[in-house]
């Protein structure tokens, strides 16, 4: 992070969220801005939006997941949604799923760093995870519904759970009308559009809901 690089403060409504893991959620949030121009993380114009736009934003996710499930994050890459969802949910685990060598190497580093323990990361494109049982798959900026679903569905067909949560902002709608003809081929039942955060956080995050039948 260059000097000129502005740096959002800490919404109040971070530590309502992560509560007595707040120090967690900074230590990270200090870390993804300093880094992102190093590891290609996230834009220099996003750091003005950091907390509100993605660490928080990403947290708002845990909220849709039950105590003690397992979670897959695909192409995690800032670790976004994976390590805010973590943080605000100790008592469930998360693997971070990165194709991206130095990315994953960034993502083991701060994992390490900051002693989370409900996350393991693994090197690997999706396609080529031999996993099938995690309860809940997220991903967050991967690819359209359509084509995303084809890469996230053979990592739950083992578990009860079942469920995808793709982060989707204006278009979730449109991008639910587009999968409408994969998604019974698949085994999908009817989609939900949850809006998280309304009236609460920065920014509201909108997720598409998906569970296999």
């Amino acid at each position: 992070m260059s000097d000129d690089e502005q740096f959002e403060i800490e919404p109040i409504f971070a530590a309502v969220l992560f509560e007595d893991r707040i120090d967690l959620a900074r230590a990270y949030t200090e870390r993804l801005a300093q880094d992102s121009d190093t590891f290609g993380l996230l834009g220099p114009r996003e750091l003005a939006k950091i907390w509100s736009r993605h660490v928080i934003n990403g947290a708002l996710l845990a909220e849709l997941v039950p105590e003690g499930a397992t979670v897959a994050d695909v192409g995690s890459g800032a670790g976004l949604p994976g390590i805010p969802m973590a943080i605000a949910s100790p008592n469930s685990h998360f693997t971070l799923i990165e194709p991206m060598e130095r990315r994953a190497n960034w993502l083991i580093d701060v994992v390490r760093d900051l002693g989370l323990s409900n996350i393991d990361v693994v090197r690997m494109r999706a396609e080529d995870v031999e996993r099938t049982d995690f309860d809940i798959v997220t991903a967050r900026a991967v690819a359209a519904l359509d084509k995303l679903l084809k890469l996230l569905t053979p990592l739950l067909r083992g578990s009860e759970l079942k469920t995808v949560l793709a982060m989707k902002g204006s278009r979730a709608l449109v991008e639910i009308e587009e999968a409408t003809p994969g998604l019974k081929k698949l085994g999908y039942g009817e989609p939900e559009i949850i809006t998280l955060g309304l009236g609460r956080a920065p920014e509201t995050a909108t997720v598409v809901r998906l569970r296999l039948q």
